[in-house]
């Protein structure tokens, strides 16, 4: 069978997306304009689309989306390397990943929102307890995400670092991360999911001001455009991160060997 080029197969799966994508949303102006689906509770597909612009010329809404970017950005920041740390300690102690590993798995079974309530009673109504909810619906997924990096490092190139007299910073710069960083871009992408998805919900739960505020508000006042169009502004910015990571990925792809 004749390979095809990674050309080719690209471009196919770039308009292989692109079609289903067109097709959701022609199914979805179908839906609602023929009545299939009441048209106030699903709104036109272009209706919804003129909406995001309509929402995006507001000050308030744009503040509203810096603001969450900002509570994303920063639970972001400080889940991953933390995150990062106490993977690699995991991997690299057999006492501590027997010790913890048990732990991280029935944690991360938890549905995450049953703590939500807690993170309200600590740091109140804010900033903080955005943050801090982002940053615990982030961090197993790292901390295991990590491990799994860390474990997948082929013995054969440390032994060979090693022998060769490599510092613990060379073999952790030379070795480790480049064997680790395909399986780590791979995990931000899906670590970023839960990021947002934690933030989204502590705005929508308790909050004065966030996308995820305003999200809840439209739905409470049945203002079904708005809602359906600040769902599709969040989609769109998960799926432009996404896709940033999977490029940078698709770089680091030769590593993987």
């Amino acid at each position: 069978m004749m390979a095809r080029g990674p050309g080719i197969t690209s471009l196919g799966i770039k308009i292989v997306r692109l079609a289903i994508v067109i097709a959701f949303f022609a199914l979805w102006e179908i839906l609602s304009r023929m009545a299939i689906v009441n048209p106030r509770l699903l709104p036109p597909a272009s209706d919804t689309l003129a909406t995001v612009a309509e929402l995006l010329q507001r000050a308030s809404v744009r503040g509203d989306l810096a603001m969450t970017a900002s509570e994303v950005l920063a639970a972001f920041v400080l889940a991953v390397p933390v995150g990062c740390l106490i993977g690699f300690l995991i991997a690299e102690s057999s006492y501590f990943a027997d010790v913890m590993k048990p732990l991280l798995f029935f944690a991360f079974s938890i549905p995450k929102s049953i703590f939500l309530p807690m993170f309200i009673l600590v740091f109140g109504v804010g900033f903080a307890e955005k943050v801090g909810f982002g940053f615990f619906s982030t961090i197993f997924i790292v901390v295991l995400s990590t491990t799994t990096a860390v474990e997948s490092v082929k013995v054969e190139y440390l032994t060979v670092a090693r022998s060769y007299g490599a510092t613990s910073a060379q073999t952790a710069f030379r070795v480790y991360l480049p064997s680790m960083l395909p399986v780590l871009l791979e995990a931000l992408r899906i670590s970023m999911i839960f990021n947002l998805t934690g933030v989204i919900l502590a705005e929508m739960y308790a909050s004065r001001d966030g996308i995820g505020h305003q999200i809840a508000s439209w739905g409470e006042n049945f203002q079904m455009r708005q809602l359906l169009a600040g769902v599709v502004t969040i989609a769109v910015i998960a799926i432009t991160f996404n896709e940033m990571v999977r490029w940078g990925e698709t770089k680091c792809s030769h590593w993987r060997t």
